[in-house]
């Protein structure tokens, strides 16, 4: 069984490389997005499975679309027998689509019919979702709209994207591998259809969903903080500056302040910088001022960057 990866952030790499283990030289190649230009000198930058392919001595390859003219010869010389994709980015076209025998199978971060779309980890964890899950599924014209073969689910309380992006990825890796196994078998799992009257959908994080609205409960905050963390980081301004909020914590207090007013701070140690919400009091923890790294309550507040009585804005 002929195998093509289709993928591009770290979420996808988890994936590749368990595949690759089990299966090595049934993988035919590598399918990624172009590398793009980043940071402040926008050298331009490999994906992470680009990386990790050529760490495989896989080949890869990085069409700038799947227009058939682009594309569809590399396909037909690969003639894979399943396409495996895991976040590559762009909607697969009809021929792409119709070319496998056991067809275009996707690794979806969310339990659909929920959260279809390219953002459903932070989404649900910003939705104050406790169960977060991963669906194998078949990939159709629609977005994210295909059969179901598999689902599964975590919990999660305080755990960041990041954390739950990576423990969501092992799972998911698992999870295709069983299912390559039943197609090598003969015996796939049975097509599920998703109620499309249950589909909620996970618009991409933009720039306005990482500005802090201290008017919500400190709950909706924390989950806020949670879904944006490592990247690309909620945040709020004091004193005329940007700081981004890495780690908070609800403190089950009450406070008659205005929403975003430092209520207590305390330079010792890690520190104590607690804020007003809407509904509660938020202790924060770790942040990034601006133009500086990561630092602790207690830093923030020993360098000045915030006082009792100070307020934070959106």
């Amino acid at each position: 069984m002929k195998i093509l990866f289709m993928g591009t952030p770290d979420f996808a790499v988890t994936a590749l490389r368990a595949i690759h283990e089990k299966y090595k030289e049934n993988v035919v190649g590598v399918v990624t997005r172009i590398d793009m230009p980043k940071n402040r000198g926008h050298a331009l930058t490999p994906p992470p499975v680009k990386v990790a392919a050529l760490e495989l001595g896989l080949p890869v390859y990085q069409p700038q679309n799947l227009k058939e003219e682009n594309f569809k010869g590399t396909l037909e010389s690969l003639a894979p027998d399943v396409i495996v994709v895991a976040a590559y980015g762009k909607i697969l076209p009809e021929y792409v689509l119709n070319y496998p025998a056991h067809g275009c199978v996707n690794i979806h971060a969310s339990l659909l019919p929920e959260y279809r779309g390219a953002a459903p980890i932070a989404r649900a964890i910003m939705d104050g979702k406790k169960e977060l899950g991963v669906t194998i599924m078949y990939m159709e014209k629609g977005l994210d709209t295909g059969d179901m073969l598999s689902h599964e689910s975590l919990s999660f309380t305080e755990e960041n994207k990041g954390e739950a992006e990576a423990a969501l990825a092992v799972l998911g890796a698992k999870m295709m591998l069983r299912e390559l196994e039943n197609f090598e078998n003969g015996t796939p799992s049975e097509r599920v259809k998703q109620d499309d009257a249950l589909s909620s959908y996970a618009a991409k994080i933009e720039k306005e969903d990482s500005k802090i609205n201290f008017a919500k409960s400190a709950e909706e905050i924390k989950n806020q903080v949670r879904a944006l963390a490592p990247a690309p980081y909620a945040f709020a301004r004091i004193k005329g500056k940007s700081v981004k909020f890495v780690k908070v914590t609800v403190t089950g207090e009450t406070t008659d302040k205005a929403p975003g007013t430092v209520v207590s701070v305390s330079p010792k140690g890690a520190g104590k910088l607690l804020v007003a919400t809407g509904a509660g009091v938020l202790s924060l923890e770790r942040l990034i001022p601006e133009g500086k790294k990561e630092m602790s309550a207690g830093d923030f507040v020993r360098g000045r960057g915030a006082a009792e009585g100070d307020v934070f804005e959106f």
